[in-house]
């Protein structure tokens, strides 16, 4: 081990330290979380070789969410589309790409480019509404009252439809009433205009509170980052998922494109032939209950993210980025932490 990885081990160790002394925590209470880190460690190990398997049997490349819904396991972001970037005829271009390589889920939001996304999407899906799972989200600020309604039918008269596929709280603010969003969640499915509703940026603690509110069991997805060089949610919001048969829908697997140059991904991608994004996003939908949503503006990247839909990452192959990319211990402290202030109070009641 190089001199700077040991240096980086003993800072987080420090870290650790520092932030349970802090917390309170005493020997008993180190040592159990200390325990449970290294059982999410081999969990994590453990669902690296089960997935090998399962991405060598096709299971992967798609996903299944509870009510028996069958999406592609890579999709199409749209966060940065309609800004200019590229010119918009590209950017449909890029998408109807997509949706003939297989990328049939589409993913959107009221706020991207202020509407202007789900517009763009409305041009591509016209005439071929009924081939595309259309996912968009609402804003926490737009839940009050009559707000969701209001905000579903802007979406859907933006996006040229009378349904959506799935409908996504886009993050918890600190007064939103979770009990009012599923209900009125709930009240669209039943007047047909959404299929089927679901949350984004939940850690553990938002998950089990939205479990104690009537209906709140019916949460299809999170919709979270998550790629190879950002894993924390491997520790606690992954297995809970699986856990509770709930799809992830991994937002930039690419962790922000900055992986599309990374040594370590471009080796294993020339041993297959094929570009480093590939790799990354073949990595990330692997265990088959994550949905990887990567953004592009261009053909040319799109047929590149198509790729990972073909890709089969050996156990060797597995244990590379494991190696280049393992889990910072400030992550696993920072994810468990995440389960709120009462989960970890349990082990000072514990002592």
């Amino acid at each position: 081990m190089k001199t700077d990885d040991v240096n980086k081990q003993l800072l987080g160790r420090r870290e650790f330290n520092r932030l349970c002394a802090a917390l309170g925590l005493t020997l008993p209470a180190v040592s159990t979380i200390l325990e449970v880190l290294s059982s999410a460690s081999a969990r994590a190990a453990a669902t690296d070789a089960v997935s090998t398997g399962a991405v060598s049997t096709g299971a992967g490349r798609t996903v299944k969410f509870h009510d028996g819904i069958i999406v592609p396991a890579l999709g199409q972001g749209s966060w940065h589309l309609a800004q200019g970037r590229h010119p918009e005829a590209a950017e449909e271009e890029a998408l109807r790409t997509g949706l003939t390589l297989g990328m049939t889920l589409i993913d959107t939001a009221e706020m991207y480019s202020d509407g202007r996304s789900e517009e763009l999407i409305g041009r591509v899906i016209a005439g071929q509404r009924d081939r595309v799972f259309l996912v968009s989200k609402v804003l926490p600020t737009h839940t009050s009252g009559d707000g969701i309604a209001r905000a579903c039918a802007a979406s859907l008269a933006r996006l040229g439809t009378d349904h959506l596929d799935l409908y996504l709280l886009h993050w918890r603010n600190q007064d939103t009433d979770l009990s009012g969003v599923v209900a009125a969640f709930e009240r669209l499915r039943a007047a047909g205009k959404i299929r089927a509703w679901g949350v984004s940026n939940f850690n553990v603690g938002d998950m089990e509170d939205l479990l104690r509110v009537p209906d709140g069991h019916r949460c299809a997805t999170n919709q979270i980052p998550y790629n190879v060089a950002s894993r924390g949610i491997e520790y606690d919001l992954l297995p809970w998922c699986e856990q509770h048969d709930m799809p992830v829908m991994a937002y930039s697997p690419l962790g922000s494109s900055n992986l599309v140059h990374d040594p370590a991904l471009a080796r294993i991608g020339a041993a297959h032939d094929c570009s480093a994004t590939a790799v990354a996003l073949a990595w990330a939908i692997r265990s088959g209950n994550v949905i990887a949503i990567p953004e592009s503006g261009s053909v040319a990247h799109v047929k590149e993210n198509a790729e990972a839909l073909s890709l089969t990452l050996t156990p060797p192959e597995l244990q590379t980025l494991d190696a280049a990319y393992p889990i910072p211990w400030s992550d696993a402290l920072r994810s468990l932490l995440g389960r709120g202030k009462r989960w970890l109070w349990s082990f000072r009641d514990a002592r």
